[in-house]
């Protein structure tokens, strides 16, 4: 090859390289920047976004830190063993003094955010339950005390508010019955105290019950949450609260990516209750449970869909209105029941006095009721007959439909032992969880109050006589009273 050629070849690579970059600097001065491509994309995930930090920035002065503080009462002084001519009083009072327990303050961590421009919160129940004190830090750094507004265990959620001096910016509430599976997620909060934490995630799935209400219906989550997170929002992509982030499932107490939150439909229907500071729930009067595959054979279903009634309860709205045991419940005041769990809460959320229609599948036809509702009223504090003289070593509560399907019960009223203390009286007698107190010394057992008042009036060494019922069957059991 010859060297003139080579030249040539040389000279026009570099006359190109050199007329590109200058159509190059052309365009780019004429149009500005080209805009970026967008990250994470691709004709399966078009949609997936490429950064949510648009998302952050927009939500974070509206998420809250929360502390509260509950005063822990130590146990008083501790007697000592000794006479006021002990020579050995003085000694042991000298180097003992100071080890008496005395109050200390137990604070715990959680999340909140902002849902009226006027200092309303919305959290999780647990986070300011039996709280002595609590604060609220907001994203620039004020701080504030806070008084609960409303409070509801059963869903574990918890209205507060604060007084700023100017007014807050609130998150918009989404719906969160249009979230699917696989749609992405944010969660705001303060895991372990570390102040506002953003991470995200996707829906794993809808409708979890994880044993922890009677209304439980979780979102789960992949995003990370931490202990300190409870009460924190999950946000849809438009930055909408559809959640509120509020237990996680781990072995080491720490997240493993199964996360989960309350529904934010399910707080918007009780708002109005919580800020009036009581949560009052509608009640139908059934048990039900779940339609499997074999029950839907026997009962002539189409699908597995609806409530099973179990049990009616005597005098209850259903059993006015004619529902039966054995009915399938498949619609409530035109809202569908998909599945047992749905109905619980949709009931509890129907105005006390309402005249609802229910649709039930009986002998296999549909059958349409009209119902009114009726007032579910609320179970009485759980009382330790323990903790009462002369102590038993029990737990005793009334029934209720609730307690009734928790524990497998046939009846829905009267009292059960809800729990019985080892090496105690009352496991020494041979009673068990969920064994029925029909009668004490041959008396009625009919309420709690009635129950405590008789068990008060025997002293150390007496013997009790109760009857039960485990079962279908009833039995007599004695219970020796100790000091």
């Amino acid at each position: 090859m010859d060297i003139t050629h080579t030249n040539r070849r040389h000279l026009k690579l570099i006359g190109w390289t050199v007329f590109c970059l200058v159509i190059g600097f052309l365009a780019a001065t004429i149009l500005g920047p080209l805009p970026a491509p967008d990250a994470q994309t691709s004709p399966v995930l078009p949609t997936a976004p490429g950064s949510f930090s648009q998302l952050a920035k927009k939500a974070s002065p509206s998420v809250v830190n929360i502390s509260a503080v509950k005063v822990i009462k130590g146990r008083g002084p501790t007697p000592f063993p000794f006479g006021p001519n002990d020579p050995f009083k003085d000694f042991f009072e000298r180097f003992f003094r100071d080890q008496t327990p005395k109050n200390f303050r137990q604070r715990s961590l959680g999340t909140g955010f902002i849902i009226d421009k006027d200092g309303f919160i919305l959290t999780n129940n647990h986070v300011v339950d039996k709280t002595d004190e609590i604060k609220v830090k907001l994203a620039d750094e004020r701080e504030f005390s806070a008084k609960i507004i409303g409070r509801d265990r059963k869903t574990d959620l918890a209205l507060i508010r604060i007084e700023p001096d100017d007014q807050l910016i609130p998150l918009p509430l989404g719906d969160s019955d249009k979230l699917e599976v696989g749609d992405w997620v944010v969660a705001i909060g303060n895991p372990f105290g570390l102040g506002n934490t953003v991470t995200a995630g996707i829906v794993s799935a809808k409708y979890r019950q994880i044993g922890a209400g009677p209304y439980d219906n979780f979102i789960q989550t992949d995003a990370s949450i931490n202990p300190g997170n409870s009460g924190g929002p999950l946000l849809n992509t438009a930055g909408e609260v559809i959640g509120i982030n509020s237990a996680i499932f781990s072995r080491s107490g720490g997240n493993i990516g199964i996360g989960f939150a309350i529904p934010i439909n399910m707080a918007k229907e009780l708002l109005p209750q919580l800020k009036k500071g009581k949560v009052i729930r509608g009640w139908l009067g059934v048990m039900i449970q779940k339609v499997t595959p074999e029950l839907k054979d026997k009962f002539k279903l189409k699908d597995e869909k609806g409530a099973l009634v179990a049990d009616v309860t005597a005098g209850g709205p259903a059993e006015k209105a004619g529902i039966k045991r054995g009915d399938v419940i498949i619609s409530f005041d035109g809202k569908r029941i998909h599945e047992m769990n749905d109905l619980p809460f949709i009931v509890g959320a129907t105005t006390i006095g309402k005249t609802v229609m229910v649709d039930v599948i009986r002998n296999g036809r549909k059958k349409p009721l009209k119902v009114k509702i009726g007032e579910l009223k609320e179970e009485k504090e759980s009382q330790e007959v323990a903790k009462a003289k002369p102590p038993l070593g029990m737990t005793v509560e009334e029934i209720t439909p609730q307690l009734a399907g928790s524990l497998g019960l046939s009846q829905t009223s009267g009292l059960v032992v809800v729990q019985v203390e080892r090496n105690s009286p009352a496991e020494e007698a041979g009673l068990k969880q969920g064994d029925i107190i029909l009668e004490v010394d041959q008396v009625p057992a009919k309420d709690l109050e009635q129950f405590l008042k008789k068990i008060r009036e025997y002293k150390e060494g007496n013997t009790v006589l109760f009857l039960i019922k485990r079962g279908s069957k009833t039995l007599y059991l004695t219970l020796k009273v100790r000091g």
